[in-house]
Order: C-alpha cells, then sequence, then structure tokens
C-alpha cells in the first residue's frame, strides 16, 4: 500500500482533530448514510461496521462539514454545495498529489485499485481527480 500521509489523514490524528475541535465521534447504527455531523451538538457519528478505509473518508468528510460550519439544509443547491466541500476537504486532506501520482502510475488509472492503495474511498479519489482538472483548467 502507497503511503497515505498519516501525519494529516490517519484515524488517530482525524479523531485528535475532531477532539481538539471539541467534537465527539460516536459509533452507532446509521441508516442510509455512513455518517452525520450534528453542528448543534458536536457530534459526528459513524455507522458502526465499516472498513478501516471507508470510516476514515466519511470521518474525514464529516470533519469538512465541521470545518466549514455546515448547518443541514432542505435547499438542494446548497445542500450539493456543503457536500461538495466536505468530500473536497477530505479528498484534500486524505490523499496528497505525491500519492496520488504513485498510485495512478501503479494501478494504470485503475479507480478501485488506486482507492485501495490510497485507502480512500473510490468517491474520494474521483473527488481528488475533479479537483486536480479544475486546477489545471484555470492553469491554461
Amino acid at each position: 500500500m502507497i503511503s497515505t500521509n498519516d501525519e494529516r489523514g490517519g484515524m488517530r490524528q482525524l479523531t485528535q482533530l475532531a477532539a481538539d475541535m471539541g467534537i465527539e465521534i460516536v459509533e452507532t447504527k446509521l441508516t442510509g448514510k455512513d455518517g452525520s455531523y450534528d453542528h448543534a451538538r458536536g457530534i459526528i457519528r459513524l455507522h458502526r461496521g465499516m472498513t478501516e478505509r471507508t470510516a476514515r473518508s466519511v470521518l474525514a468528510h464529516e470533519l469538512g462539514h465541521a470545518i466549514y460550519g455546515h448547518v443541514p439544509t432542505p435547499f438542494g443547491p446548497q445542500h450539493r454545495r456543503q457536500e461538495r466541500q466536505a468530500d473536497e476537504w477530505a479528498a484534500g486532506h486524505l490523499i496528497t498529489i505525491e500519492a496520488y501520482r504513485e498510485a495512478e502510475r501503479r494501478r494504470d488509472g485503475h479507480l478501485a485499485s488506486m482507492a485501495f492503495d490510497l485507502n480512500v474511498t473510490a468517491e474520494l479519489v474521483e473527488v481528488f481527480q475533479s479537483m486536480l482538472r479544475r486546477e489545471l483548467a484555470r492553469a491554461v
């Protein structure tokens, strides 16, 4: 497995970040989702029984919501923006450009294999790729 920058993105570091922010992490049975962030209570709920790779990705996503101070909204465009921001924070925090390049080279761009090597979900690899494409477009 490729180094995934444990200094920033290991489970211990993520749980410490949550503690430093005054956020409690609770593992529980969730229906229809892997995690949630309750801004008013300062609680992140994670679905019990996820793999370490999924739990790491979901925790980083929920921490993204906390960092941005997101409050749930039924308003579709705002909700989508909040989800994108949380996804991008998680991808940017868990995946380094160096680790991404190595995974892409080793796995010839195969998404699921790259996600395995990077110790994140395939969705976060896709988010990271989208961030790279956006940066390339800005540079042109």
